[in-house]
């Protein structure tokens, strides 16, 4: 994938390495300026899907996540419009925010079972869900949660060569530089230094430069 000169290596990792992931998952759920997005987990893979569902006309995106300064840092940097703690009443704190309805596109990127269920409660009737974080396993009524709601639930997993193709040409038309989701950065000497700081997930995107 050819690099723009107006994107820097740090903007090409971040699109082969959660960009990308998130690009797929928005097109799959056809994301347009009709649509509110709840993202579940604003991690660096949240704040990615918060930033391409804007550019891609989302009129709202609402965040949910356990960690107050990951929800500081995604608003701050323009990824989320709003944010909510992930606790027992960040589902009445959604429908607030949404009229009663829920948004019409969720897309969950925490993996967790809370998170996930959290997604599709989330979601308006006759809306779709987009499942992109990894691992573990979720437990809920089908019928009330996803059938009578009729709720169209999609599992996206990483992007072509063919997308990223798309979307570093999406980028520079958006003017949108993945670069922003990073919090922190390491030379390699301190590599250590940068796993452990992204092991503790607090913070945006971590990493590690040649520079």
């Amino acid at each position: 994938v050819a690099l723009p000169d107006s994107l820097s290596y740090v903007d090409g990792a971040l699109v082969a390495c959660g960009f990308g992931t998130v690009y797929e998952a928005l097109n799959r759920v056809q994301v347009s300026g009709q649509d509110r997005v709840l993202v579940t987990g604003v991690g660096p893979v949240g704040m990615a899907a918060g930033l391409v569902a804007k550019a891609m006309g989302a009129t709202m995106v609402i965040g949910i996540d356990i960690s107050p300064s990951r929800l500081d840092f995604a608003q701050k940097i323009g990824a989320i419009d709003h944010s909510i703690a992930a606790d027992d009443q960040a589902l009445a704190a959604i429908k607030k925010l949404t009229q009663g309805l829920g948004c019409e596109v969720s897309v969950d990127c925490s993996g967790s079972p809370a998170g996930r269920l959290l997604a599709l409660q989330g979601t308006r009737r006759w809306g779709r869900c987009a499942m992109v974080g990894e691992g573990n396993n979720v437990d809920f009524d089908v019928s009330q949660t996803i059938i009578h709601n009729q709720i169209t639930v999609y599992g996206s997993w990483v992007t072509s060569l063919g997308h990223m193709e798309d979307l570093v040409e999406k980028l520079v038309e958006w003017d949108l530089k993945p670069e922003r989701i990073v919090s922190h950065r390491f030379s390699l000497e301190e590599v250590a230094e940068a796993y452990r700081e992204a092991d503790e997930g607090q913070s945006g995107k971590v990493v590690i430069v040649m520079e």
